[in-house]
C-alpha cells in the first residue's frame, strides 16, 4: 500500500504562541500539508512552535496528547499557559506534569541566573554548557529550561521550558515569575550567588581573615557557602538587593 500524499490539516495558535509564527501567519488559520501520519507535536515544532510551551491541544474540539497522529481534515487549535483561564479537568498539559520551580539556565543568562538566585530560587547555570549539555541537566534533575533559543526548546527529551521574551534582565525574571507563580518560593539571600548551593550562617570568627577591615568593624552576622566558601554579610549591597527584591515581589 503506497503511504498516503499531500493531506491537509488546520491550525490555529493562540495568544503568545503567535510569537513564534512570521507575522503572516499570526492569528490566522494555517493550512499544513504533511505525509503519513506524524505525531502532533512534530507537526506544531515544523509551524515554529517549541512543544514546551504548549498547555492545550484542541483536536476538532477534543483535547489529545503530544502523541496524538494527525489525520486530514484535522482542526488544530494550539494553545499556551494562560493565567487566569480555566480548563476542563484532564485538557492541560501542566495538570498533567507540573513544572517544579527547579531551574537550568542557558549560557547567555548568567545575569538572570544570578537575580534567581538572589530570590533563593533553585537555578543551575554555568558558562559552558552545550545544549545536549542543558537538556540533560533538565532531565536528569527534572529542572525547567529557561532560554532566548527556540531551537533549544525543541530537543525532544525537555519537558518543561519557557522562551524569554524580553533581552532586559529584570523583565525576564519578572516573566518567568510571572509565568511559574514563584513567588511562594522567594527564600532571599538563602543561596551562594556564585554557585547556587544554599548558604549557612557562621560565626564571625570562622571567617575574619575574609573579611575587609571595616567589614570586620561593623559588621556581626556573617553566611557563607559551603561550596566555594564565598561569605556575606548585610552591607550595603545587601540594602540594595533588599530594595530589588520588594520592587520583584510587588510586580
Amino acid at each position: 500500500m503506497s503511504m498516503q500524499q499531500g493531506q491537509t490539516a488546520t491550525f490555529r495558535f493562540h495568544g503568545s504562541l503567535n510569537n513564534f509564527l512570521p507575522k503572516r501567519r499570526r492569528g490566522s488559520a494555517i493550512h499544513y500539508t504533511f505525509n503519513g501520519t506524524p505525531a502532533i507535536k512534530d507537526s506544531i515544532e515544523a509551524l515554529g512552535v517549541p512543544h514546551p510551551e504548549v498547555d492545550v491541544i484542541l483536536v476538532n474540539h477534543k483535547p489529545v496528547a503530544f502523541s496524538y497522529l494527525l489525520q486530514e481534515g484535522d482542526v488544530v487549535e494550539v494553545y499556551p499557559v494562560e493565567t487566569g483561564r480555566s480548563w476542563p479537568a484532564g485538557y492541560t498539559m501542566e495538570e498533567k506534569n507540573p513544572p517544579p520551580h527547579r531551574f537550568v539556565l542557558d549560557v547567555h543568562l548568567g545575569t538572570l541566573a544570578k537575580s534567581m538566585r538572589m530570590l533563593g530560587l533553585d537555578t543551575h547555570y554555568q558558562t559552558d554548557l552545550a545544549d545536549a549539555a542543558i537538556a540533560r541537566i533538565a532531565v536528569a534533575e527534572e529542572r525547567v529550561v529557561l532560554t532566548r533559543d527556540v531551537g533549544l526548546l525543541k530537543q525532544k527529551s525537555i519537558t518543561w521550558g519557557y522562551w524569554l521574551r524580553s533581552q532586559h534582565t529584570e523583565e525576564q525574571l519578572e516573566e518567568v515569575i510571572r509565568r511559574y507563580s514563584l513567588q511562594p518560593s522567594f527564600r532571599p539571600f538563602a543561596r551562594c550567588l556564585a554557585c547556587n548551593v544554599p548558604v549557612q550562617q557562621v560565626r564571625k570568627e570562622e571567617v575574619l581573615e575574609q573579611l575587609p577591615p571595616k567589614t570586620k568593624l561593623y559588621f556581626e552576622e556573617f553566611y557563607r557557602c559551603p561550596s566555594c566558601s564565598r561569605v556575606y554579610w548585610k552591607g550595603s549591597h545587601y540594602e540594595r538587593m533588599q530594595e530589588f527584591v520588594t520592587r520583584i515581589s510587588r510586580s
